[in-house]
């Protein structure tokens, strides 16, 4: 068994914090102590010892709206060629990681994937583990025009979702509205490279226009039910449906805020059972386990203080899968939520 993390924010957190991805997330605790930032969760070592064999990596830039969230030598945007400089400088450090350390794979093919799934076959050694890194543009303001995504794509960008906030090409979380001209463009350009297409924090209309008119193949790399996080950002019954009817795959966020409508930092963390809720709640929406797997955001704007009891760095995810046992999910069900969803995705997108 291994896991795929379908939404990290790696460059944004080493650029930011300077939190060098390749050391352990009580590293960067020890280092950090004293300047009041959230505890740290991500770090490889931390990731390998949880069998965290794949991660959806992002490139994020931050609109200028959102500017009070900027961090370190990290600034937010104003012009479309800000946040191309910004997501160019996190695709650098993702080269550079792959480039540095043998750990490390920048999956852009079927051939990257299979040297990382063959690194953790069974009687492989722990010092032959890797970890695939996929690359995930969240919000496409970087992407200068439609017809240049074919840049991104050369360099290594898989996934994208269109909007964090609004961008130029759709509505976004708490700022409603559809797909723009520019954003119906840009899916056309994306499905003739089978790209896959992010829905997360796409506004209610977008969404649906998407799947309506993205002949790709869809996903939603970080959001939860909105039974359980009642907002704009997550994913009404009726979406949920929708997105399985497509034989999409939607990534559950551990963060205790987005699992709850009353939590709020300070509160007792809530137990990792409502972990297995959501995941149980989109398996019953869908009538199967063919569309839902982890999307963490991990050190999205939040640290260990607010994740469920239980789990404390990246490589908590399997503490899910005894809780999935006891509620008599199958051994094929639980690595179809754990990676068995999310590879199936890639090997349908990745080119050869």
């Amino acid at each position: 068994m291994i896991f795929v993390d379908a939404h990290q924010d790696i460059a944004w957190n080493t650029l930011g914090y300077e939190r060098d991805y390749r050391t352990s997330a009580l590293t960067h605790r020890q280092r950090e102590a004293g300047k009041g930032y959230s505890a740290a969760t991500v770090g490889l070592p931390d990731a390998l010892l949880g069998r965290v064999g794949i991660v959806f990596s992002t490139l994020f830039a931050m609109p200028q709206a959102a500017a009070s969230l900027s961090r370190g030598s990290l600034s937010s945007y104003n012009t479309p060629k800000e946040a191309y400089q910004q997501a160019l400088q996190q695709m650098d450090y993702y080269q550079r990681l792959s480039d540095e350390d043998e750990r490390i794979v920048l999956i852009r093919r079927q051939s990257d994937l299979d040297t990382v799934l063959n690194s953790w076959a069974e009687g492989t050694e722990m010092s032959d583990h890797k970890q695939g890194l996929v690359v995930l543009m969240e919000g496409a303001d970087p992407i200068l025009e439609p017809k240049q995504f074919e840049e991104w794509y050369e360099r290594g960008v898989r996934i994208v979702g269109t909007a964090w906030q609004r961008t130029r090409y759709s509505g976004g979380t708490a700022t409603p509205g559809g797909l723009t001209h520019l954003g119906n463009e840009l899916l056309e350009v994306m499905a003739s490279f089978n790209a896959i297409l992010d829905l997360s924090h796409m506004a209610e209309q977008a969404y649906h226009e998407a799947l309506d008119r993205y002949e790709g193949k869809i996903i939603a790399s970080h959001s939860n039910p909105r039974r359980f996080c009642n907002s704009d950002r997550h994913l009404s019954d009726d979406m949920i449906r929708l997105l399985g009817e497509r034989d999409g795959v939607i990534g559950v966020v551990l963060y205790n805020r987005f699992l709850s409508d009353t939590w709020r930092k300070g509160d007792a963390e809530l137990p990792i059972t409502i972990v297995a809720d959501a995941i149980d709640h989109i398996c019953q929406l869908t009538g199967s386990a063919r569309h839902v797997g982890f999307g963490s955001d991990f050190d999205g704007g939040f640290g260990a203080e607010s994740i469920p009891d239980g789990m404390d760095t990246s490589g908590d995810l399997r503490e899910v899968v005894p809780i999935l046992r006891e509620r008599g999910y199958s051994d094929e069900d639980i690595d179809l939520i754990t990676s068995g969803n999310f590879l199936r995705v890639l090997r349908e997108t990745l080119p050869k």
